[in-house]
């Protein structure tokens, strides 16, 4: 381990250049002392590294040096991918391997090219949260991630809205999408289906492996999952009025309704109002969600989803009324 420390904060040094022996010990989770212990090594070691006390004081390697010793082990290597994605690669267990790989390849480049990738890495920055929302706890994703690598089989105890259940999978792949985990697995060499990994309420990894289904590739896999999700699950529809407002609001809320309404709107006799065919679900459903945009929608069609929209404002107005009676 504190080999492989040092060769980092090596790396990080020559990527970055002088750094104060604080923010080195905040980068590799250790104690100042120890970080002024690993330069000690690194200078015994024949390193031209140097530690200056003081206010512009700093650790740093002498001007010219560069090292060449930058190869990845396998474990760095296949953890690629994910080197500019910290975040990810935590989750997923890989954040020492997956920051070890990127000092490396750092390191290796040309000065300038480097450089130049350091400025673009504390410019840009990807977060996949949406606002107002928090990473959801998923214990199981290190455990996942290593059944997905090894093809190992696992059971899970999965929470859906049809109830708990136990199943067997044959786990294929893991996708981030909107700040949520999802697996992408099979049941006995059926279809591919995704579960969300946080409804994952137990795991258990089992010794027997499986054979991936042949050409199955995730990247391929997951936009046609997605494309075919959204079909079956918005698969009538309704036609409304909607208001400026409510076009702003609806786009806000839902990006694909909003597209939907756009390719059907149609003049309406009132001035800044459109008619439109919006895509729903279950009228009961549709009705609270549809809520959200107040006064600034009219459903005209179906009948039920009307129905169901009066008896859910209907409901809201006797609770507030209730409030107001205390």
């Amino acid at each position: 381990m504190k080999s492989s420390r040092l060769l980092s904060l090596l790396m990080l040094l020559q990527w970055r250049g002088r750094l104060s022996a604080t923010a080195l010990a905040r980068e590799f989770e250790v104690s100042v002392r120890t970080i002024y212990r690993d330069v000690d090594a690194l200078s015994a070691s024949g390193v031209p590294v140097y530690a200056e006390r003081g206010r512009q004081g700093g650790i740093a390697l002498h001007e010219g040096y560069r090292t060449r010793l930058t190869g990845m082990t396998p474990g760095e290597a296949e953890t690629l991918p994910l080197a500019g994605l910290a975040g990810v690669a935590r989750d997923l267990g890989l954040g020492a391997e997956a920051q070890a790989a990127r000092l490396k390849l750092m390191a290796s480049l040309p000065v300038d090219a480097g450089e130049s990738a350091r400025r673009i890495a504390s410019r840009f920055h990807i977060d996949p949260l949406p606002w107002y929302h928090r990473a959801e706890a998923a214990p199981c994703l290190p455990e996942l991630a290593g059944a997905v690598w090894r093809e190992q089989r696992v059971r899970v105890e999965y929470e859906s809205w049809q109830g708990l259940k136990t199943q067997e999978l044959e786990p294929l792949g893991l996708v981030l999408k909107g700040g949520l985990w999802y697996l992408v697995a099979s049941r006995g060499g059926r279809r591919p289906r995704s579960y969300r990994v946080s409804s994952i309420r137990s795991f258990e990894l089992l010794q027997a492996t499986f054979k991936r289904p042949a050409g199955f590739e995730l990247a391929e896999h997951w936009p046609a999952a997605v494309a075919e999700f959204e079909r079956a699950l918005l698969k009538d529809q309704a036609t409304v009025r909607l208001s400026e407002e409510g076009c702003r609001i609806l786009r806000a809320v839902s990006p694909l309704a909003a597209e939907r309404v756009q390719a059907s709107q149609r003049p309406d006799p009132r001035a800044g109002w459109i008619e439109a065919e919006l895509p729903i679900e279950t009228p009961e459903y549709s009705a609270r969600q549809l809520l959200r945009l107040g006064a600034e929608v009219e459903v005209l069609a179906p009948p039920e989803l009307r129905e169901a929209l009066a008896r859910e404002a209907r409901a809201v107005l006797a609770l507030y009324a209730k409030s107001g009676a205390r």
